[in-house]
């Protein structure tokens, strides 16, 4: 490996652990379970939805999928929790080259979360996409860039494949 090549794979490790915090919902040093049942509470109480409606129990159904995919992607010691360290060899080892298996398993948890925010039944919309980006933690003065670009092809709806393909890109591709 020359310079740049371990001067852009630093790099990458270093968006990739940043990132970290956006799952470490409790902010605890880790990830686990809970911090998936945090973020799937957190929808549901912005949204007004229930948990024991289809779309809460879905949004729930997801966020255990999104948890058991990243655990065992990431989860080498098998100790039922992700460490930072366990984060970023997971993401640069696993999901670098593959951004699709990770765009997979986050599917279900995001395909409910649009459900649970797309309250009219006729799209995500950018102002639904600002809501759920700030419950998740994303830093207040990326939302609404963030929203708006999420919106790829400018038809004022977010679709699952535009959400799912920015997720994806966001937390494997090292721009």
């Amino acid at each position: 490996m020359d310079h740049a090549e371990s001067t852009d794979h630093a790099e990458y490790e270093r968006r990739i652990a940043a990132r970290f915090a956006g799952f470490d919902q409790d902010g605890n040093g880790y990830i686990d379970r809970e911090d998936f049942v945090t973020a799937a509470k957190g929808l549901l109480a912005e949204f007004a939805t229930t948990a024991r409606c289809d779309k809460g129990q879905a949004l729930y159904a997801g966020a255990e999928a999104f948890w058991q995919g990243m655990a065992g992607i990431a989860d080498v010691d098998g100790d039922q929790r992700v460490t930072r360290e366990e984060f970023v060899t997971g993401a640069v080892k696993r999901l670098r080259d593959n951004p699709e298996r990770f765009a997979e398993i986050a599917r279900p948890f995001l395909r409910a979360a649009i459900a649970v925010a797309d309250q009219n039944g006729s799209g995500l919309t950018p102002a639904g996409a600002e809501r759920v980006l700030r419950v998740l933690g994303v830093d207040p003065s990326l939302v609404g860039p963030v929203a708006a670009a999420l919106d790829a092809d400018g038809d004022g709806r977010i679709s699952e494949e535009e959400i799912v393909t920015a997720f994806a890109h966001y937390f494997t591709v090292s721009e």
